[in-house]
């Protein structure tokens, strides 16, 4: 009989890996794909060791492996708008672009290069068919490591051709799968964080790229306390950073970003972890993606507004060309310019968009 071609993105990581050896036990003959991103030595995927991993554990189980470098497309694709959205006052999550932009395509121009039907990848996820043949994105079994939150772009078309084999398997197991086939990479640590930084400063790589200008740390009741050295090295909910030292009369809790007011760089704070400010209670969210069908306005499903945080009962309203989803809660920390992801009580993943803005209650900001 004859087998049926598959290309698998293959990082050099544990996960992919064991994911060729659950592809192989399934009789598909495994085609892998190396892709790199970045050419800098200080980043997490700077591609040397990577690649050496990827190419052994390729070599050991006799699978074909094809270096691809896209890492121009990368930058004019990804990195270029992570800085602009920076430069907005937003906080990017490029994994999510790259998904869409970059990793997907690859392995589906890879794959009809070598005569593939099917493209796979080492993401905690599963598929589901439906009665009716559509395709579903679901929660895998390993709910920790769930990455269903990195894939709401995947398209329909996409969905059908993708292959999760890590669906059934918790990641202890896949690190036994690793081991019981004597890889090299069974022990080797998850990266973290977003790749091309690495182990830098998050400020001082962002700096490199992006003109800051100093500006006023003010309190949410017009007070000047303190300054900073650019509004793109803060997010909301962040306290590190802000150098704001004790004040006569005011209360002893630290102080968090709640707002970035960029027309006038402004660093808007505020005391106490859970201060009013950093709740909200409605979002605005663009550039939406359905893997199906976009639900009905006044629908209500679980949004996860970060990965790896519980999931967050809401209505979702549509209103002049936007969706706004309203939060059965308020929600902490809502950030412009990550990712919000919906789910049904099912643990199927539905789609999302990029936050836009958020309600701030006595700011004369929200979005009411």
């Amino acid at each position: 009989m004859k087998k049926i071609k598959v290309v698998l993105g293959m990082s050099g990581g544990v996960d992919s890996s064991a994911a060729a050896i659950l592809l192989q036990k399934k009789n598909y003959e495994v085609h892998g794909v190396f892709m790199q991103n970045w050419d800098d030595s200080d980043a997490i995927c700077s591609a040397e060791d990577d690649f050496v991993d990827a190419l052994s554990v390729a070599n050991q189980l006799n699978i074909p492996l094809k270096k691809i470098d896209y890492i121009q497309k990368y930058k004019n694709r990804v990195f270029t708008q992570f800085l602009e959205d920076h430069k907005r006052g937003f906080t990017p999550n490029p994994d999510v672009l790259c998904n869409r932009e970059i990793k997907f395509d690859v392995l589906k121009q890879h794959a009809d290069k070598v005569g593939a039907q099917f493209i796979a990848t080492g993401h905690y996820a599963q598929k589901i068919k439906n009665s009716d043949g559509v395709y579903q994105l679901a929660i895998p079994k390993d709910r920790q490591k769930d990455q269903t939150y990195f894939l709401y772009q995947i398209s329909q078309s996409d969905l059908k051709k993708v292959i999760f084999p890590l669906d059934k398997y918790n990641k202890k197991e896949v690190r036994k799968i690793a081991e019981q086939n004597g890889l090299i990479n069974s022990r080797k640590k998850d990266s973290t964080g977003i790749c091309f930084i690495g182990e830098r400063k998050y400020n001082d790589f962002v700096g490199q790229f992006i003109h800051s200008t100093k500006g006023n740390i003010v309190t949410t009741d017009g007070e000047i306390i303190g300054s900073h050295n650019g509004h793109i090295f803060f997010t909301i909910g962040q306290r590190k950073g802000l150098k704001i030292g004790a004040r006569k009369g005011g209360a002893d809790k630290p102080w968090y970003v709640v707002h970035k007011n960029i027309n006038d760089n402004e660093i808007i704070v505020a005391q106490g972890k859970d201060n009013k400010f950093l709740l909200s209670d409605e979002a605005s969210v663009k550039s939406l993606n359905w893997i199906n069908t976009e639900p009905k306005s006044g629908s209500i499903l679980y949004a996860k507004v970060r990965y790896r945080e519980k999931s967050i009962p809401c209505k979702l309203l549509s209103r002049k060309n936007l969706l706004i989803v309203k939060f059965e809660k308020p929600c902490r920390a809502i950030t412009p310019g990550q990712s919000i992801v919906f789910y049904n009580d099912e643990g199927f993943c539905l789609g999302g968009g990029i936050i836009d803005k958020r309600s701030v209650p006595s700011l004369n900001l929200s979005l009411r």
